[in-house]
């Protein structure tokens, strides 16, 4: 408690020291050592160098910050030490009932079907495997996809759209060939007449389309795809409409902001952390499917030795367990039910608000600025930007502003990250933070200045 209360009065970040690096690599202990000794071990090597994101200024990527009373709900459900695969226990009925109040707060049916992963990678991979199996010609699971006889099948998503998405098609034997990286407009959203033109195009080539992903605030620039439009065209073609609500799902919690991501409840699927913008601490993600059957019948594997007793322990076969890939699975669920309890959905949607409240006040004073460039529109809660004297040279101001960034976290000042916006080199601010003031927006944006002035006046 008293390293989160101080954690202002630290570095936003600092680099690992040799010396600990070095002992920190050191051979498999065989003795026993005191607890106290290993306990100061770790107050020595490990706690005063972690990525950073508990801290009011770290930005960077998109990572959540926690809080104290789901870090108590983690000492507890490690205390517990529940496999949370199924069967009758109390941690089965209390992800039940998360994954029953994240259905509420998104806006699906009830009698969704979902599950908590470890994060949006695994809860996107588990929507797009319902997807093939519920809209592909033939029976994937028995048949797989080395059946030659069968049309390529063919996926979707915006040019802007995570990296998850290759690495799904590629897990999932469908090769990088089969997915389509849609163009985006001006505001970084996937065309709607580049998808229809290239689902046509597909089918007169004699390949499968299936799935569609849309995404709710896209990693690069918070971008929201045109999902009521995206849901109307899976509807008429047939195919399954998944959507990467990674972050940006949950801003439908904001009664201001909810509007920018009309439509998450028109979706098959959808994959979002609650390790992000709810500030649970990691990992916490989950998937919800609309068809339930559709959702087991993608995974559900009954062998002997997990099968219903009808009594006892195991009343019923793992209902988790044939929901994703995991077998071996933790009491996550506690941390969410603990912190959704204490806080309420009102209080998570306001500290939204104000994330997105931030993220347009650090916009103005970019604005402001003519040294400062805004490098795409915002739409939720990513800034990018980057520093500008009025340099002709891209190349110059690439390396310029990447060197910024990198000074502004060896400072220790604040951690964004960066990224690069229609080839352009970005400083790049993700504000997921709930210990974020408006003033350390002013101390990042006179940070900037003040380094970009430093090495403008040194070519």
């Amino acid at each position: 408690m008293d390293y989160l209360s101080s954690v202002r009065e630290r570095p936003a970040w600092q680099t690992v020291p040799a010396e600990v690096k070095q002992s920190l690599s050191g051979p498999v202990p065989h003795e026993p050592c005191a607890l106290e000794s290993v306990y100061a071990d770790f107050r020595q090597q490990i706690l005063p160098y972690p990525t950073g994101n508990i801290h009011p200024r770290f930005w960077g990527w998109v990572m959540g910050t926690g809080t104290p009373v789901a870090m108590l709900a983690e000492m507890l459900a490690a205390g517990m030490n529940s496999w949370v695969g199924g069967f009758d226990q109390s941690a089965t009925l209390v992800e039940e009932q998360v994954v029953s109040w994240l259905t509420d707060m998104l806006g699906f049916p009830q009698g969704t079907s979902g599950v908590l992963t470890s994060g949006c990678t695994v809860a996107n991979i588990i929507g797009l495997t319902v997807a093939r199996h519920a809209k592909a010609p033939f029976d994937v699971r028995k048949e797989g996809l080395q059946n030659h006889t069968h049309a390529p099948l063919v996926v979707y998503c915006s040019s802007e759209a995570h990296s998850w998405a290759q690495k799904t098609v590629e897990l999932m034997g469908l090769g990088d060939d089969c997915l389509r990286r849609i163009q985006v407009d001006a505001s970084f959203r996937m065309e709607i007449s580049a998808l229809r033109g290239a689902i046509q195009a597909d089918r007169k080539n004699g390949k499968t389309p299936f799935c569609v992903i849309g995404t709710a605030g896209t990693v690069n620039t918070g971008a929201v795809d045109p999902l009521q439009e995206l849901a109307a065209i899976c509807q008429r073609e047939g195919l399954w409409f998944h959507i990467d609500g990674a972050f940006g799902a949950l801003a439908t919690l904001s009664p201001k902001w909810r509007n920018k991501v009309a439509g998450l409840q028109l979706a098959d699927s959808i994959g979002f952390d609650l390790h992000k913008w709810m500030y649970i601490p990691f990992e916490a993600g989950c998937v919800l499917v609309r068809d339930r059957e559709a959702h087991r019948n993608a995974f559900l594997i009954s062998p002997s030795y997990l099968s219903s007793q009808g009594r006892g322990v195991a009343p019923r076969a793992p209902e988790f367990a044939a929901l994703g890939i995991d077998l071996a699975r933790n009491f996550k669920a506690l941390k969410v039910w603990f912190s959704l309890k204490t806080h309420g959905t009102l209080k998570y949607g306001r500290l939204i608000e104000q994330n997105i409240e931030q993220t347009r006040y650090l916009a103005s004073l970019i604005k402001r600025n003519p040294r400062l460039q805004l490098l795409a529109p915002v739409e939720l809660n990513v800034v990018c930007f980057r520093y500008n004297p009025r340099l002709s040279d891209e190349s110059n101001l690439d390396r310029m502003n990447e060197e910024i960034l990198i000074r502004i976290q060896e400072s220790g000042v604040a951690v964004p990250s960066g990224t690069r916006v229609s080839g352009r080199f970005a400083i790049r601010v993700a504000v997921t933070n709930h210990r974020s003031t408006r003033a350390d927006f002013r101390l990042l944006v006179n940070h900037v200045l003040k380094l970009g002035s430093d090495l403008h006046s040194s070519l």
